[in-house]
């Protein structure tokens, strides 16, 4: 997997973009991704620091209504802490 392949989208969300402020940032990627990979997709995609990466693994829910039945996707995010003084414009 090639590195910038490790990354999907910003997830971008009220909660989200609240974490910005702290110079934490959320991305969606790939359900394989490590750490490291990570790390190293941001730092080449953005040219920023990365002091940390954390790693959420939402796991895939049912759903129904009345009769007919459904299930909403796995996810998997990816929360980036920025060493200070470094931002993503993300917009």
């Amino acid at each position: 997997m090639t590195d910038l392949a490790v990354i999907r989208q910003p997830w971008l969300t009220e909660k989200s973009t609240e974490l910005n402020k702290l110079g934490k940032y959320v991305f969606r990627v790939q359900a394989t991704a490590t750490k490291s990979e990570v790390k190293k997709a941001i730092q080449k995609l953005y040219k920023v620091e990365v002091a940390d990466v954390n790693i959420l693994h939402a796991p895939a829910k049912q759903k129904g209504f009345r009769h007919l039945r459904g299930h909403l996707p796995a996810i998997h995010k990816a929360v980036v802490t920025l060493k200070p003084g470094q931002k993503i414009d993300l917009k």
